[in-house]
């Protein structure tokens, strides 16, 4: 990906979805020719010259100020994952950052970690990495998941399981919602590591393939995923309406815990104490690696 253009684009889709009004200027009448803010209003807010930046959103972003870049995070109204995105993005433009496209060391789950994810014989759950793999999978996360580490790709993939397998469709009751989540997570991560080859393969693939893909990453969205709700149609044990919370692992980079539960004594838990049932059935050979 050309860091530049990331830079330009971005700064171009978050400037059109504000308008005068909300930004607290004056509405002038009639002609405007864009809907959203004009880049000497931009320039106003941030308390930069238009000459500069103009100079940004052509993505020459080298030497920018952290107080330029809150500036025009400010005036852009971005909220906390977007800002995130904003430097990023201006240090991925700086001439020392310039490389190569590169294949990242294998990530390894920490015999520690696996101990973690196997006590926790109630809560489904998984490691993933930034590219939304999954390394592995406890029993009961292995279960619920199941439709996704049916799937013949490996490494087992959130994102390529939305978009380029028909199931994730009748596995996700709100697929949507959750397909827009995945692109706009992947878009944040490739903001994070614009040099990572097996991300930009990832993409590139998914771009290829999905019209729907394409569609929504070039809205730039990006976002944090900490917690929330996901509603699931599992093939075993029926709907499922669970609560997920992500847990970084700090002492392994880009890696973190996905844990899922369900309020007591709704039909979820009862589904869940079901899944839970099911899951002592399955081969415990099986593949724990998937996605999720």
């Amino acid at each position: 990906m050309d860091n530049g253009n990331e830079l330009r684009d971005f700064l171009a889709s978050r400037r059109a979805r504000i308008t005068p009004q909300q930004a607290g200027l004056p509405a002038y009448g009639g002609n405007r020719r864009v809907a959203g803010l004009r880049r000497e209003e931009v320039a106003l807010l941030a308390g930069v010259s238009i000459d500069y930046y103009i100079r940004l959103e052509r993505g020459r972003a080298a030497g920018a100020s952290d107080s330029v870049l809150e500036g025009i995070a400010r005036a852009l109204q971005l909220d906390e994952a977007e800002r995130a995105h904003l430097f990023d993005l201006a240090r991925a433009v700086g001439p020392s950052t310039r490389q190569a496209p590169r294949r990242p060391a294998a990530q390894q789950v920490r015999p520690s970690v696996r101990r973690i994810l196997e006590s926790m014989t109630a809560t489904p759950a998984y490691v993933r990495n930034a590219r939304l793999d999954i390394l592995v999978a406890n029993r009961l996360g292995a279960a619920l998941f199941s439709p996704i580490l049916a799937s013949s790709a490996r490494p087992s993939n959130t994102a390529r399981f939305l978009f380029l397998d028909p199931a994730a469709r009748e596995f996700y009751a709100d697929w949507e919602r959750q397909a827009q989540d995945a692109v706009a997570l992947l878009r944040t991560e490739a903001g994070h590591s614009p040099h990572d080859k097996a991300l930009s393969n990832l993409i590139g693939e998914l771009s290829t393939r999905s019209e729907d893909f394409r569609t929504w990453w070039a809205a730039h969205n990006v976002r944090f995923h900490r917690t929330g709700v996901k509603r699931f149609r599992h093939p075993a044990v029926g709907d499922l309406t669970l609560t997920f919370e992500a847990l970084d692992l700090a002492a392994d980079a880009g890696l973190r815990i996905s844990a899922y539960t369900a309020e007591p004594g709704t039909q979820s838990d009862d589904a869940l104490k079901l899944l839970a049932t099911w899951a002592a059935t399955l081969d415990q050979e099986a593949p724990a690696a998937g996605g999720g």
